[in-house]
Protein backbone atom coordinates (compact mmCIF):
# COMPACT_ATOMS: atom_id res chain seq x y z
CA UNK A 1 0.00 0.00 0.00
CA UNK A 2 2.18 2.87 1.26
CA UNK A 3 5.88 2.28 0.91
CA UNK A 4 8.46 2.78 3.65
CA UNK A 5 9.56 6.14 2.21
CA UNK A 6 6.38 7.71 3.54
CA UNK A 7 6.55 5.84 6.85
CA UNK A 8 9.95 7.41 7.46
CA UNK A 9 8.48 10.87 6.78
CA UNK A 10 6.09 10.55 9.72
CA UNK A 11 6.74 12.00 13.14
CA UNK A 12 4.27 13.46 15.64
CA UNK A 13 6.01 16.85 15.41
CA UNK A 14 5.71 16.90 11.59
CA UNK A 15 2.09 15.78 11.79
CA UNK A 16 1.05 18.56 14.19
CA UNK A 17 3.28 21.04 12.34
CA UNK A 18 1.32 20.45 9.14
CA UNK A 19 -2.10 20.36 10.78
CA UNK A 20 -2.21 23.18 13.28
CA UNK A 21 -1.38 26.16 11.03
CA UNK A 22 -3.80 25.07 8.27
CA UNK A 23 -6.70 23.48 10.10
CA UNK A 24 -9.39 25.51 8.34
CA UNK A 25 -8.01 24.82 4.86
CA UNK A 26 -8.07 21.03 5.29
CA UNK A 27 -11.73 20.63 6.07
CA UNK A 28 -13.32 18.53 8.75
CA UNK A 29 -13.51 15.23 6.79
CA UNK A 30 -9.79 15.11 6.03
CA UNK A 31 -8.88 16.15 9.56
CA UNK A 32 -11.19 13.56 11.11
CA UNK A 33 -9.51 10.76 9.15
CA UNK A 34 -6.01 12.00 9.98
CA UNK A 35 -6.83 12.39 13.67
CA UNK A 36 -8.46 8.97 13.94
CA UNK A 37 -5.34 7.41 12.47
CA UNK A 38 -3.08 9.48 14.70
CA UNK A 39 -4.91 8.53 17.89
CA UNK A 40 -5.17 4.87 16.86
CA UNK A 41 -1.39 4.84 16.42
CA UNK A 42 -1.01 6.18 19.96
CA UNK A 43 -3.06 3.31 21.40
CA UNK A 44 -1.16 0.42 22.98
CA UNK A 45 -3.84 -1.96 21.67
CA UNK A 46 -3.02 -1.15 18.03
CA UNK A 47 -0.59 -3.81 16.74
CA UNK A 48 2.71 -2.95 15.07
CA UNK A 49 1.53 -3.93 11.57
CA UNK A 50 -1.42 -1.52 11.84
CA UNK A 51 0.83 1.24 13.16
CA UNK A 52 3.10 0.77 10.12
CA UNK A 53 0.07 1.24 7.83
CA UNK A 54 -0.95 4.34 9.80
CA UNK A 55 2.55 5.83 9.81
CA UNK A 56 2.79 5.28 6.06
CA UNK A 57 -0.52 7.06 5.44
CA UNK A 58 0.28 9.93 7.81
CA UNK A 59 3.77 10.17 6.30
CA UNK A 60 2.21 10.56 2.85
CA UNK A 61 -0.16 13.17 4.25
CA UNK A 62 2.66 15.30 5.66
CA UNK A 63 5.09 14.70 2.77
CA UNK A 64 5.48 18.06 1.03
CA UNK A 65 5.71 16.64 -2.51
CA UNK A 66 2.78 14.30 -3.02
CA UNK A 67 0.95 13.27 -6.19
CA UNK A 68 -1.36 16.29 -6.31
CA UNK A 69 0.11 19.49 -4.86
CA UNK A 70 -1.78 20.48 -1.71
CA UNK A 71 -2.03 24.07 -2.92
CA UNK A 72 -4.08 23.12 -6.00
CA UNK A 73 -7.55 24.62 -5.50
CA UNK A 74 -10.35 22.11 -4.80
CA UNK A 75 -8.33 18.98 -5.59
CA UNK A 76 -5.14 19.56 -3.60
CA UNK A 77 -6.03 17.20 -0.78
CA UNK A 78 -7.90 14.59 -2.85
CA UNK A 79 -4.96 12.19 -2.94
CA UNK A 80 -4.33 12.66 0.78
CA UNK A 81 -7.97 11.91 1.52
CA UNK A 82 -7.80 8.74 -0.58
CA UNK A 83 -4.67 7.49 1.16
CA UNK A 84 -6.09 8.25 4.61
CA UNK A 85 -9.39 6.54 3.73
CA UNK A 86 -7.58 3.43 2.47
CA UNK A 87 -5.52 3.26 5.66
CA UNK A 88 -8.66 3.69 7.76
CA UNK A 89 -10.33 0.82 5.93
CA UNK A 90 -7.27 -1.35 6.52
CA UNK A 91 -7.07 -0.68 10.27
CA UNK A 92 -10.76 -0.02 10.94
CA UNK A 93 -10.97 -2.49 13.79
CA UNK A 94 -8.50 -0.34 15.75
CA UNK A 95 -10.53 2.85 15.31
CA UNK A 96 -12.29 2.38 18.62
CA UNK A 97 -14.98 4.60 20.14
CA UNK A 98 -12.24 6.10 22.34
CA UNK A 99 -10.11 6.95 19.30
CA UNK A 100 -13.13 8.54 17.58
CA UNK A 101 -13.92 10.53 20.75
CA UNK A 102 -10.35 11.87 20.90
CA UNK A 103 -10.53 12.92 17.25
CA UNK A 104 -13.93 14.59 17.70
CA UNK A 105 -12.75 16.41 20.84
CA UNK A 106 -9.82 17.85 18.91
CA UNK A 107 -12.07 18.82 15.99
CA UNK A 108 -14.46 20.52 18.39
CA UNK A 109 -11.55 22.54 19.81
CA UNK A 110 -10.61 23.70 16.33
CA UNK A 111 -14.09 24.28 14.91
CA UNK A 112 -16.20 25.38 17.85
CA UNK A 113 -17.96 28.67 17.19
CA UNK A 114 -16.35 31.74 18.66
CA UNK A 115 -18.24 33.25 21.59
CA UNK A 116 -19.94 36.51 20.70
CA UNK A 117 -19.68 39.17 23.38
CA UNK A 118 -22.45 41.72 23.55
Amino acid sequence: MINTKYRSMYSPARFWGKLEPRVRSFGRELLEKALCLYYAAQSSSTPAWAKRVIYGALGYFIFPLDAIPDLAPLIGYTDDLGVLAAALATVAIYITPEVKAQAHDKLDQWFKPKAVHS
